[in-house]
């Protein structure tokens, strides 16, 4: 069988101008891949996130002084460590590149193509390619944090690809690669939560989050309380509070159901985690609890976790 020809004369057809798309998407991401010399051994991967500033993951940074950032041309200049989040795998270093920041594309759907782009080493860019198998969340991970949103697919993340972008077929990042939040499986931080945290980590050089001082149990509302609770079917019954806490000080008590915080409604943990955000650390915050079936509205200043 004969292969196709193109309008140039040559062969391959749609598999070479498919060939041609992917590596031109790999050359546009890796204009502003870094490679992030933090740790002891295997150097990792960070993205330009913009001027002076170089988004890559917490995890690959061991060390907090003598950090170098490899750049696409061969340079190796010093960077210093602004911020990090062991939570979400994320941190920010400060280098003056000189690099236009990394161009940013839409959350991608399931079964979108995508390639994974490193610059793990000073030999130049490296890339996998995979298929986005899901698009999920939230989900809290295991150090602490919580991602509003993932991505996870097949693209291979070898070592020293963590802290580099996953791009769709347009050279565009979509994601951050992270090798060590899903322990053993490689997912993608997506770009628009990623900015939040970089945001933080920018102006702050750390993520607040909120801690309220109570122990909670899911609970499913007695049906004669689903009405008085908005329809809202299930909460969190509290079980414990801290002695001296916000909600403590605020008249919260053992036996009370929280169905709101903040004016959004509360029915499991993952919708209290995500409400505890640093927005309203420090402040007093309205919260709505049944009491007796009853709702009751009251004041809490949430605290910050450690």
């Amino acid at each position: 069988m004969t292969s196709p020809i193109t309008s140039d004369g040559s062969g391959g057809g749609t598999l070479a101008a498919l060939s041609s798309d992917l590596a031109s998407a790999v050359e546009r991401a890796a204009a502003a891949t870094v490679r992030v010399n933090a740790r002891r051994r295997l150097p990792a991967s960070g993205i330009v996130w913009g001027a002076g500033v170089i988004l890559t993951t917490d995890h690959v940074i061991e060390r907090e002084e003598e950090i170098t950032v490899g750049l696409p041309d061969g340079r190796e200049i010093p960077a210093t460590l602004a911020g990090r989040d062991p939570g979400t795998d994320l941190a920010i270093l400060r280098a003056d590149t000189g690099l236009s920041p990394i161009e940013q594309g839409p959350l991608p759907g399931v079964g979108s193509l995508v390639l994974a782009v490193a610059r793990p080493d000073s030999e130049g860019p490296q890339a996998t390619l995979g298929v986005v198998s899901a698009v999920a969340g939230p989900a809290r991970t295991w150090r602490g944090g919580q991602l509003d949103r993932f991505i996870r697919s097949d693209a291979v993340l070898y070592p020293g690809f963590s802290g580099g972008p996953l791009v769709d077929s347009g050279g565009r990042a979509i994601g951050i690669n992270s090798s060590y939040l899903a322990r053993g499986s490689g997912i993608a931080i997506p770009v628009e939560v990623a900015a939040r945290v970089a945001e933080a980590l920018v102006s702050q050089g750390r993520v607040r989050r909120g801690y309220l001082g109570v122990s909670t149990q899911p609970v499913s509302l007695p049906a004669d309380s689903v009405a008085k609770a908005g329809g809202q079917t299930a909460g969190l019954l509290i079980v414990r509070v801290e002695p001296g806490s916000g909600p403590e000080q605020g008249g919260m008590m053992i036996g009370d159901i929280l169905i709101g915080l903040g004016g959004q409604p509360v029915s499991d943990v993952d919708d209290l985690q995500r409400l505890l955000s640093g927005s309203v650390v420090g402040k007093p915050t309205p919260v709505q609890v049944l009491r007796g079936g009853e709702p009751r509205d009251l004041n809490v200043t949430v605290g910050e976790r450690p």
